[in-house]
């Protein structure tokens, strides 16, 4: 059974279209089942199931035989979204007979859904005309093939068609999750991974010989190396294992397989993407091979393939340059892509993978670039090069817009520009509600690039400097004397005002390329203070960078990041304190700088007096505690729907962290997403946060909204949300009293 799952899901992702991949999948069954009809019925937007492939019915009733969810045994299906399994379906009181489809009378019956994300996208049926009841492994069979289904499905929805996207296709729309509120209009440009063979990007050539040479020089380059690195190894190798340099060179002498890819390339498409298709073709053939000897050749395949690719890409990168208004698409984008981009050319972000809150969405949030992620449907590699709309607000993205769309667009970008100037006139305001009550705001950064726009916003302070970027930007650790010239530049950038630099925040979402880290569940794993505690002359050093930085100017805060017990405050204070006596000893003249603590973690948040108590400030990461609090992955698209800080449990948890931090009299403040988003700003000042720290962007619209207000409507308010059951009702309530204060929670209401 196992064989045959693998070999038809196999074919089924490979198939080129929908159609094909729904007549494979009935002619398979109706194979490996020895059932006489297999039937396909999908979702219209009637809310119809419709017939749309089948092995053993009419063909003519494709397309034309359909039924609601309270018609027939099918819509029964659909309408419980389950299996039904039937030994004598003709006396089910919902049995209903279709002529037309030219079946037989039949006795059995079992139908699975397709569902996707809790909605029902169709039904797959197979009937028999003797009278059985099908087995529970005929059953997973069904149900392991409707689920390989609707993903096919929902793509396809996606694109607004059976067949998949083509770049002469106009106007398809995807949607993803909002990452950044904002729109951008300009040219994708899809970044590939290095030798990644499933997103290599499609992209036209206009001198078809050049190409050919090009391809032909990457399979000679490729050959020198393998036959170098088998002379290389042949003492320390079998036999055997030399043999494989041997099948390595047969394949890349492989006449067919090279006139293949020529005969794509001759279609003006670049030989990267080329060879891509054909490698991955070869990949699935072998894989399907039942000799177990020819079917590990295909990792054989997959292997050469990234070989050459990487030759390809190499040189392509080398010469690529980036249009005015780019919007970099990728299928997981990381903080070292946006480091290779001239940042005066970069307009939107849209990123197939992950939520928006994960660590890529926040640093897009610093920047200011509006973003879509988990745009899961997305056929990124086909869009190089489309005239392309981010529309942050809706988590939508539009590819090759027609003229009526980008004229709204463009009127709705005039419209965030204005907001965005009335806005910045609050800059030399106070933030201080009408009845006077005085919140400091301060930003979160990680770029310098990001220094200048959050001092004309008025930012008083830095609440989060996000350390780890600069060894994210790298291919190697920098060294202490490096790492103390980039945080001299933020401390003296915002000098007299606090510096609060995070340490080394690793792991998780954000793994160093030249650090591996290799774990099952990363975010529960090794990361944050439980690296920088086990490599001390990694945490000494950049100790050490921090304090030399701050010389003369001693606006520098130290924050311990992922802290989820006592000892491990204490053992790193004691490594902080002799750092600051090293360099005492050595003649700096320094001041020992506040050292503060992150509460992220739910042990933290129940340890709060105590961490206070050893501590100088508290500043909650609402990103993680959340995310730790409602055991939610915010980097999983799939349940980015979970993700809420709203949820009561949060609201609770925070304000635990405020009584505690405030029973000790140590100030506390957030430098989480919560702290940039006008209702929960509202609720984080009730409760008593000290500072709000955020993405710079944001900084007028919080100060806008909180002189709108005083301070005893946000305790009322709070007040009111703390008694209610859900996010949702939270979100429902705060929204509405924003409206009352006359403050819209979103900048706008796009009507497209």
């Amino acid at each position: 059974m196992l064989d045959l799952l693998r070999n038809i899901t196999q074919e089924v992702n490979a198939a080129p279209s929908l159609q094909e991949a729904m007549d494979l999948v009935v002619l398979r069954v109706c194979e490996s089942m020895s059932v006489k009809v297999c039937s396909l019925y999908l979702r219209d937007e009637g809310e119809r199931f419709v017939l749309r492939a089948t092995k053993g019915l009419n063909k003519s009733a494709i397309g034309s035989v359909s039924m609601t969810q309270n018609q027939g045994l099918v819509g029964y299906v659909a309408k419980r979204g389950e299996a039904i399994n039937l030994e004598n379906a003709e006396v089910h009181s919902r049995y209903l007979y279709f002529p037309e489809t030219g079946e037989e009378r039949f006795a059995s019956f079992l139908g699975v859904p397709v569902i996707h994300q809790r909605i029902v996208l169709g039904v797959l049926a197979v009937q028999q005309s003797q009278r059985r009841r099908f087995d529970e492994s005929e059953e997973a069979l069904l149900l392991t093939l409707s689920a390989q289904l609707s993903g096919i499905i929902a793509h396809a929805k996606a694109t607004g068609d059976l067949e998949l996207y083509t770049e002469e296709s106009a106007d398809a729309r995807f949607k993803g999750m909002p990452g950044v509120y904002g729109i951008a209009i300009g040219q994708a440009v899809v970044y590939s991974p290095t030798a990644d063979l499933t997103s290599v990007p499609f992209q036209r050539i206009e001198d078809i010989d050049k190409e050919i040479a090009f391809f032909h020089e990457a399979l000679t380059v490729t050959r020198e190396e393998i036959k170098a690195l088998g002379d290389k190894l042949q003492d320390r190798l079998t036999t055997k294992e030399r043999a494989l340099f041997d099948v390595y060179s047969a394949m890349l002498d492989d006449t067919s397989m090279i006139r293949e890819v020529k005969a794509i390339i001759r279609k003006s498409i670049a030989a990267p993407y080329a060879w891509s298709q054909v490698i991955l073709k070869h990949v699935q053939t072998f894989s399907t091979m039942h000799d177990p000897y020819l079917r590990e050749r295909s990792a054989d395949m997959r292997d050469l393939g990234r070989r050459v690719l990487a030759y390809l890409q190499q040189s392509v990168e080398k010469e690529r340059t980036y249009p005015d208004n780019t919007i970099l698409v990728g299928d997981e984008l990381t903080a070292s892509v946006l480091g290779e981009i001239p940042q005066d050319k970069l307009v939107g972000l849209v990123s197939v993978k992950g939520s928006a809150n994960s660590h890529m969405a926040i640093l897009a949030k610093t920047m200011g670039i509006p973003t879509v992620m988990g745009a899961a449907d997305l056929p990124f590699t086909q869009i190089d090069g489309s005239p392309t709309i981010v529309d942050g607000y809706r988590g939508t993205v539009y590819i090759n817009p027609n003229d009526d769309v980008v004229a709204e667009f463009k009127a709705l970008l005039r419209e965030d520009e204005a907001i965005v100037k009335k806005y910045e006139s609050l800059r030399d305001l106070p933030c201080e509600t009408l009845d006077k009550h005085r919140v400091p705001l301060w930003v979160n950064t990680g770029l310098m690039a990001d220094v200048t726009r959050s001092i004309q916003r008025g930012a008083e302070g830095v609440g989060l400097y996000r350390t780890e970027v600069p060894f994210l930007l790298r291919d190697s650790f920098p060294t202490e004397s490096e790492q103390s010239n980039i945080y001299r530049e933020q401390l003296a950038a915002f000098a007299p005002h606090a510096v609060t630099m995070r340490t080394l925040d690793i792991g998780g979402d954000k793994p160093l390329s030249y650090f591996p880290i290799k774990e099952a569940n990363p975010f529960l794993g090794w990361r944050g203070i439980r690296i920088t505690l086990d490599h001390p002359e990694i945490f000494l050093a950049q100790i050490r960078a921090m304090m030399r930085a701050s010389e003369g100017l001693d606006n520098l805060r130290i924050m311990l990041p992922m802290v989820s017990a006592i000892p491990e405050l204490e053992e790193a204070q004691v490594l902080i304190r002799r750092a600051y006596n090293e360099l005492v000893e050595e003649g700096l003249m320094i001041e020992m700088p506040p050292v503060g603590v992150m509460i992220e973690v739910p042990a933290a948040v129940y340890q709060a007096r105590e961490i206070a108590a050893r501590s100088d400030f508290l500043s909650v990461g609402s990103n993680d505690l959340t995310q730790y609090l409602l055991a939610v992955d915010r980097n999983n698209a799939q349940v980015a729907g979970l993700f809420n800080s709203y949820h009561p449990a949060v609201l609770q948890a925070l304000k635990v962290v405020v009584a505690s931090a405030h029973s000790q009299d140590t100030p506390v403040s957030i430098c989480g997403e919560m702290a940039g988003e006008p209702g929960s700003a509202i609720l984080l000042m009730a409760m008593g946060f000290d500072v709000l720290s955020m993405n710079s962007t944001n900084l007028p619209k919080i100060k806008s909204v909180i002189r709108t207000i005083t301070l005893e409507q946000a305790e009322s308010l709070l007040e009111q949300v703390l008694l209610l059951p859900d996010a949702q009702a939270v979100s429902e309530c705060v929204n509405n009293a924003l409206t009352e204060f006359g403050f819209a929670s979103r900048p706008k209401s796009l009507m497209i």
